[in-house]
């Protein structure tokens, strides 16, 4: 199907350029002083306009200038100074693109001008011909000055270091440009300024597999010569994404993934959430091996408070309908372990393995020794006394945080006072660590509970999520209502590793999320956070705001710099 010109960005035919040149008495933009002004307004190929004017830079100009442009001093002397011309030439500019050859000298004596006289700086986007040659043209001319280039091409007009001629000059190289350009799909005018940051790219040639993206948010698929899926990604405006992994991106693995795509997919989607959620969905079903994000969920891990006579904390990979109790998933078994860690220097749980029994008791174990953990084994500690250190570790990850968080943080501050300045720190990276969990099972619980949610974004389109996933949605339109399904079967041969039944009640507080699950509630979760003031809930089963006190998050303070 064709794009429409909105998909494109800004049609070229419909952009107006100000192709300017100035000439100088030479030295900095600081220090010297503008001569003359040329410029020309240029849309669809066509003149519109020229400005021209000499300009009294206020000081001598040097000798090897006049003979350079033929400009001297007594051409200027009856000229009007730079505040003069300025309101009458950014009058001319307007909202045009600028462009020049090597515009930003150009641009940093125009600057300095405006500057010297109390305006701001432009603001209009640039396109620098010099550069765009570079990347075009290199290969066919001896150098890119604007002299051969003129040259070369036959351009209608010649520069002759005079300010009007050489803006004509910089104006025909730019059609040609343009025209050179189409060959890399190059339509629509944010292409063309991104065009020269793709230079000498060696894999430049595969911009044509761009050509069909539209200027939308979606998801997008690199494939290698099989069909393999090698990459997932998602963007807000597909086409400037994708044609960024070419604009000089030296990652490695960049590179590698550059050489290996011979197709590029995509997926519109009517907003960022769709797209978020849809990324996930496909990296867990395509496992793309370029993928780094979402792409470790099978190592996500629980931390587990066993439903023994003398529970303890375990870190284990999956979960059983078992009367445990389990946190997570964390992200990584060294987290889980950071985390147990926290929950075991504030509540002495026994941390030895073995099953304790009356019949074989032996002496402590390490940690208890240590001062550090209780003893069931050595008999230090009866049934009813450990079984309220249980009771504090389930309300305290269930209900009540700071039971858990209330005693490192106590603990914390007492070595900080001491001077124990690196064994506070790593006490409060604990801390950070616990609450860092708890505040995720605690958005987890909480999308999970509120059951069915409808929310509608900014009036204009709506979505139902279901436990914390996303459902369908829809877009509201003067026609009606339009459903968008989401897309799950790019390729149908691709196991789908989210068919994962939920184990027991999953509203009841502590109920185990399937690890497959969590990326997916996480981005859910984050959107939500973050597009609040955008989002009117039109039906939700439950509440979605978490219910107690906010979490603290012990992160260290950023310093202070002047």
């Amino acid at each position: 199907m064709q794009r429409s010109f909105d998909e494109l960005g800004t049609p070229l035919d419909e952009v107006t350029f100000c192709v300017l040149d100035l000439e100088t008495t030479g030295g900095t933009a600081a220090d010297g002083g503008i001569t003359e002004i040329g410029a020309v307004k240029l849309r669809a190929g066509e003149q519109l306009s020229t400005f021209r004017t000499f300009v009294n830079p206020g000081h001598s100009i040097p000798r090897q200038i006049t003979m350079l442009t033929g400009i001297s001093e007594s051409m200027v002397a009856d000229a009007p100074p730079p505040d003069s011309v300025l309101p009458t030439f950014l009058e001319f500019i307007g909202d045009a693109v600028i462009v020049g050859h090597n515009v930003r000298y150009d641009l940093g004596y125009l600057n300095a001008a405006l500057e010297r006289s109390g305006r701001p700086k432009l603001a209009n986007r640039v396109l620098d011909t010099l550069r765009l040659a570079r990347r075009l043209v290199r290969d066919e001319v001896p150098n890119c000055k604007l002299g051969t280039l003129a040259n070369r091409f036959r351009l209608p007009h010649q520069p002759s270091h005079r300010a009007l001629d050489d803006a004509l000059a910089t104006g025909d190289l730019l059609h040609l440009l343009i025209e050179r350009a189409s060959a890399f799909g190059v339509c629509g005018l944010d292409d063309l300024i991104d065009l020269p940051t793709m230079a000498a790219h060696p894999q430049a040639a595969k911009l044509r597999l761009t050509d069909h993206l539209p200027r939308k948010p979606g998801v997008y698929l690199f494939r290698d010569g099989g069909g393999r899926t090698l990459y997932v990604g998602k963007a807000t405006d597909l086409r400037s994404r994708v044609r960024s992994y070419f604009s000089g991106d030296d990652r490695r693995k960049v590179g590698q993934l550059l050489r290996e795509v011979e197709r590029i997919d995509h997926v519109v989607c009517p907003s960022a959430l769709e797209a978020a959620v849809l990324e996930v969905r496909l990296i867990h079903r395509l496992e793309p091996r370029f993928n780094r994000q979402s792409t470790t969920w099978r190592r996500y891990c629980y931390l587990k408070l066993t439903a023994e006579a003398f529970p303890r904390l375990s870190v284990v990979r999956a979960i059983r309908d078992d009367g445990a109790l389990y946190l997570g998933p964390l992200p990584s078994n060294k987290a889980a372990k950071r985390v147990a860690e926290a929950i075991e220097t504030a509540v002495p749980l026994r941390r030895c393995t073995g099953s304790p029994s009356a019949s074989s008791r032996t002496g402590s174990c390490a940690p208890a020794q240590l001062g550090v953990a209780t003893c069931p084994c050595a008999g230090a500690i009866g049934p009813e006394a450990y079984a309220a250190l249980v009771a504090t570790v389930r309300r305290g990850l269930l209900h009540d945080h700071a039971l858990l968080l209330g005693p490192l943080e106590a603990k914390m501050h007492a070595l900080a006072a001491e001077e124990r300045f690196e064994e506070a720190a790593d006490m409060r990276d604990r801390a950070a660590a616990l609450a860092a969990a708890l505040k995720r099972q605690r958005r987890f619980d909480t999308l999970r509970r509120a059951g069915r949610v409808v929310v509608e974004v900014d009036g204009q389109s709506r979505a139902e999520l279901l436990r914390g996933r996303l459902v369908r949605t829809w877009t509201i339109t003067k026609q009606g209502i339009s459903a968008v399904p989401l897309p799950l079967d790019l390729d149908p041969a691709a196991p789908d590793h989210l068919a994962v039944p939920l184990p027991g009640d999953a509203t009841a507080p502590g109920a185990p999320l399937p690890k497959a699950l969590a990326d997916e509630l996480a981005c859910v979760a984050q959107w939500l956070d973050r597009q609040g003031h955008r989002i009117r809930v039109i039906h939700a089963d439950g509440a979605l705001v978490p219910a107690g006190p906010p979490l603290p998050t012990f992160e260290p303070p950023v310093p202070f710099r002047r």
